[in-house]
């Protein structure tokens, strides 16, 4: 696998913590950041909308026109939301 370097910006007290964190488990810091996203990763993997919309292609022009349509001549009632569900996993 290819390695690619980036850079971003993190709070002061979080590196530190990960500074810490690295030193009592002999780990590198690069290592504690790769394992903490690739667990965060995963978690948001599993989130039923991600599940829902990764594997969905975009609506070419025609399909979206046709559903901007259909919601345009769609009253407030039609609109309203009637009920909420909240999943966990």
């Amino acid at each position: 696998m290819a390695v690619k370097a980036i850079n971003f910006k993190i709070d002061e007290a979080e590196l530190a913590d990960i500074h810490q964190v690295s030193s009592v488990f002999n780990m590198t810091q690069t290592d504690i950041i790769k394992n903490a996203l690739r667990q965060y990763i995963a978690k948001l993997k599993k989130d039923p909308f991600y599940r829902l919309t990764v594997k969905v292609k975009d609506a070419d022009q025609a399909e979206t026109e046709e559903i901007l349509d259909h919601i345009d001549r769609m009253s407030d009632d039609d609109l309203e939301i009637v009920s909420t569900e909240r999943f966990t996993t």
